[in-house]
């Protein structure tokens, strides 16, 4: 069955920068694309990034936009995002998964940005 785990989140300083990654299994990563959500305290869960299978379109939500970079690493399942510049506002627990399959996500990894 589809699998993803999500790491790399923690505690950062205002201006700082992580690395998340989303590793998954059960289905074949290449094929398909991949996004990036977060979901803020007593906030809805919403989408921060996509990648195009073979990577060839991503694309940001406003509010990350020229801070956050996604990428992939097909040969390991892997998906990634890159956050630089950290805000408060970017504090939530981070979720990857495949675009297509809704019901399928992660126990996500928690990125939380304060002084």
């Amino acid at each position: 069955q589809v699998q993803l785990v999500e790491s790399g989140g923690g505690l950062v300083q205002p201006g700082g920068s992580l690395t998340l990654s989303c590793i998954a299994s059960g289905f074949v990563f290449s094929g398909y694309h991949m996004g990036w959500f977060r979901q803020a305290p007593g906030e809805e869960r919403e989408i921060v990034a996509s990648i195009m299978s073979g990577a060839r379109a991503r694309t940001y939500s406003d509010s990350v936009r020229g801070r956050f970079n996604i990428s992939r690493e097909d040969d390991k399942s892997t998906v990634y995002l890159q956050m630089n510049n950290l805000k408060s506002d970017d504090t939530a627990v981070y979720y990857c998964r495949r675009l297509d399959l809704k019901t399928v996500w992660g126990q996500g990894t928690r990125v939380t940005v304060s002084s």
